[in-house]
């Protein structure tokens, strides 16, 4: 014989499913929502190179606390790339290794150039799907990055403070390839 419990246990469970059913929520159970991390960054040419420079403080960052724990590998990726190219462009904007804006504009595309070829480093470095501008070499690459750009004028983010992050390693401004 089945019991009382059992029947209003069941009933329960079903209004719950219905519930959630009408709701969204089994359609969106056990899936992320997607860190918002505009990529890829602009390449640094002489219209963007003021605002490289004037609005780093007010253009995101994105620090650990940023993603969850878990099951955002590729927009951490995309994040620390970010980190590092805001860093970079900071030592470059500062006046202490080019001071002239030519100077700073190809102190600013060196580094994007790096930036970008360490983050397609860590691409290939795990085990899912590269990039698809990781997947192409030379002029093909750089060309590949600079399309489809969510702040190709790298405009700063209303009300917003870069907070305190470390000095990214790993450039150093080659003057002599300019």
């Amino acid at each position: 014989m089945i019991s009382a419990g059992f029947f209003a246990h069941s009933w329960l469970l079903a209004l719950l499913t219905l519930h959630c059913a009408k709701l969204g929520g089994t359609q969106n159970f056990g899936s992320l929502q997607e860190p918002d991390v505009p990529f890829p960054p602009a390449y640094p040419t002489l219209q963007n190179l003021a605002a490289i420079c004037q609005y780093g403080q007010s253009r995101p960052r994105y620090p650990p606390s940023f993603f969850p724990r878990s099951g955002v590998s590729f927009f951490r990726r995309c994040g620390k790339a970010i980190n590092r190219l805001e860093s970079w462009y900071g030592m470059c904007c500062s006046g202490e290794v080019a001071q002239q804006n030519v100077q700073i504009l190809c102190c600013a595309q060196q580094a994007w150039q790096n930036a970008l070829s360490m983050f397609c480093v860590e691409e290939f470095a795990v085990m899912t799907k590269a990039y698809p501008c990781c997947r192409k070499s030379g002029e093909a690459r750089w060309s590949c990055f600079n399309d489809e750009l969510p702040n190709p004028f790298y405009e700063p983010t209303a009300g917003y403070m870069a907070p305190q992050m470390p000095h990214e390693p790993g450039f150093t401004w080659k003057p002599n390839t300019c």
